[in-house]
């Protein structure tokens, strides 16, 4: 163990038997064995059918019970492979019982294609005459999205074929994309062996510029090695999502995933454009403020995260992380502190950096039936705090959404950010509040704005991205020079002129995860970050009930459209005010960093 993993202490490790106990155990294969019958069984009792019962709504609960049913179970499946699978992607044998986990769980999931199509085929009277009855009322959100759907749903044989596909389409090259970014290792000057990506990032925040650098170009030549891979994939799956959305209908190259966020497309536009007029208030000045913290004219692409002169280089040891996170917690609520607290003592968080786990963070909901698991690559810098604040606001969301069911619990990606993103604003200010030293609170304070820079100005610049790379893709192929020039492009205007983009920051692109698994899945956690900030100002200013509805907004999962969940804050996305008060609390804080500076 080095020093540094020393310094760490003890870190847990998921323990996946709460899903099954193992790749080969029975309850496993009894599980399958059920799923496949019971998809076969719904089908022979149902296809064909529905639309005679469509205003029955007794006879539709029990087909929609059942079927959300096998739901939870397919999803238990799924998680317990694909958990296994990223706790180390270089292992052959996860990798292939994730693959043959994902075969079989298409099998199923094909006999199942006619169900949400026939659903969608009763007409709106005979929906209506059927959610009077109780047993099927709760599901009127779910009939409401499904009828969203309804302009893009193609004839069965076709859907039946896109989710055969799949395997050997989106999944296989995600999966590609997956085990490459795993196996790649970066030679870095000054280290005494090659490092894994996670490492290698961690260096571009390390407080000596020459070992920012360093990482910096080794994870330039390592990209740039394998450009050539990462412009296929990109290529193939901005093609592979073309033909869909052309088959389906859909217009604007972001229309499905406005669609499964339920959301408006034009209230993304209003947070684009509000966030983009906001770049020279935002970032451009906070970058330019920072070139002069650190003496430099500009700082080079290297230089943007680099910690504070005079920073203490801190490292938290893990239980210190997990008091500071659940401390904050309880200062807002106790009962979400103690919603949190199994996620450190019974096995739902796997923390350690390990070679071939897959790199970032995340929750996973799993499924109603179990509870969520949390990856981190935890390496005790104050960001890893945050980012383990921001994965268990995750995670108590997707615990408080459970009881809503298989259907139901899923919450859209835009309102799935709320509760991480105000998870992060907890901590901080617990943070801040607890730090008296001026220039420690000065760096804390810039630490913050920089979060929120990556997660407004950054993630809005990598949808812009996106947006032109899925526009031109429409065209033709892209070739590697083309879509660095792309990136460049929206990182220019992003980042401002006190940003230097050095040599080799042109194939950055390449490692961004979301741009694989998740098209346009960015814009979400600026939308998150903006409407946090303006549920905290609320509860700074104690607004009336503010911990009851904040509760009862997470405890609704997918079962409100966001007008309904912000209303009882008095709040409205669709009002372009709203976004532009969400990121006057980033300004404030540049502000109160501006003002720091004159008293210094």
């Amino acid at each position: 163990m080095s020093t540094s993993e020393a310094a760490l202490g003890p870190m847990p490790e998921w323990d996946l038997r709460d899903l099954y106990p193992g790749t080969d155990s029975a309850e496993l294969k009894r599980d399958l064995a059920w799923a496949s019958e019971e998809a076969r069984r719904i089908r022979a009792e149902y296809q064909g059918k529905l639309l005679a019962i469509g205003s029955d709504g007794a006879a539709l609960a029990v087909a929609l019970k059942a079927y959300e049913k096998l739901a939870d179970v397919i999803g238990r499946i799924g998680s317990f492979a694909g958990l296994l699978y990223y706790a180390n992607t270089s292992d052959g044998e996860r990798a292939k019982f994730f693959g043959d986990m994902q075969t079989k769980i298409t099998a199923i999931s094909t006999e199942l294609v006619f169900f949400e199509l026939e659903m969608n085929q009763i007409d709106d009277a005979a929906i209506a005459k059927a959610l009077a009855h109780p047993d099927l009322a709760r599901y009127a959100p779910w009939f409401a999205d499904l009828r969203k759907e309804k302009p893009y749903q193609l004839e069965e044989q076709l859907e039946r074929l896109f989710v055969e596909k799949a395997a050997t389409s989106r999944a296989a090259w995600d999966r590609l994309f997956n085990e490459t970014m795993a196996a790649l290792r970066f030679e870095v000057e000054g280290e005494a062996k090659p490092l894994s990506l996670e490492p290698t990032l961690n260096l571009l925040m390390h407080p000596e510029s020459a070992r920012r650098q360093a990482g910096a170009e080794a994870l330039a030549k390592v990209f740039k090695d394998n450009i050539r891979l990462f412009t296929l994939i990109t290529n193939t799956l901005a093609k592979d999502k073309e033909i869909s959305d052309r088959w389906r209908g859909y217009k604007d190259v972001a229309d499905s995933r406005h669609l499964a966020n339920r959301v408006e497309p034009e209230v993304v536009e209003a947070l684009v454009s509000a966030v983009r007029d906001a770049y020279p208030r935002i970032s451009h000045r906070y970058y330019a403020m920072k070139a002069r913290w650190l003496g430099m004219d500009k700082l080079a692409h290297w230089d943007r995260n680099a910690p504070l002169p005079d920073k203490p280089d801190q490292v938290y040891a893990w239980k210190d992380a997990e008091k500071i996170v659940l401390d904050a917690y309880a200062g807002f609520a106790p009962r979400m502190a103690e919603i949190a607290l199994p996620f450190f003592n019974k096995g739902w968080i796997d923390a350690p950096v390990r070679e071939g786990k897959a790199s970032g963070a995340f929750s996973h909901p799993t499924t109603p039936s179990a509870h969520p698991y949390i990856l981190l690559n935890y390496q005790g810098k104050p960001r890893d705090v945050m980012t383990l604040a921001h994965e268990l606001g995750h995670g108590v969301h997707q615990v408080l959404a459970a009881p809503q069911g298989a259907l139901l619990a899923p919450t859209p990606l835009t309102l799935a950010e709320t509760a991480s993103v105000f998870g992060e604003m907890l901590t901080f200010r617990a943070l801040l509040a607890g730090t008296t030293n001026p220039r420690e609170k000065k760096a804390l304070m810039a630490q913050k704005v920089e979060d929120m820079i990556n997660t407004v100005v950054r993630q809005i610049a990598f949808y812009s991205f996106e947006r032109k790379v899925h526009e031109a893709r429409r065209e033709g192929e892209l070739t590697a020079d083309k879509l660095g020039e792309l990136w460049m492009s929206v990182q220019g205007e992003s980042l401002g002129p006190a940003i230097e983009m050095k040599p080799g920051y042109e194939v950055f692109w390449s490692y961004i995860p979301h741009f694989i698994h998740s098209p346009f899945y960015v814009y979400a956690y600026a939308f998150g970050d903006c409407l946090v900030n303006s549920l905290y100002g609320l509860y700074q200013e104690a607004h009336p009930g503010f911990v009851e509805k904040y509760f009862d907004m997470l405890k609704a999962g997918g079962s409100k459209h966001h007008t309904e969940l912000l209303a009882p804050f008095g709040l409205n996305a669709a009002d372009p005010t709203f976004w532009k008060k969400g990121l006057s609390v980033i300004e404030g804080m540049i502000d109160e960093l501006e003002k720091m500076d004159k008293v210094a």
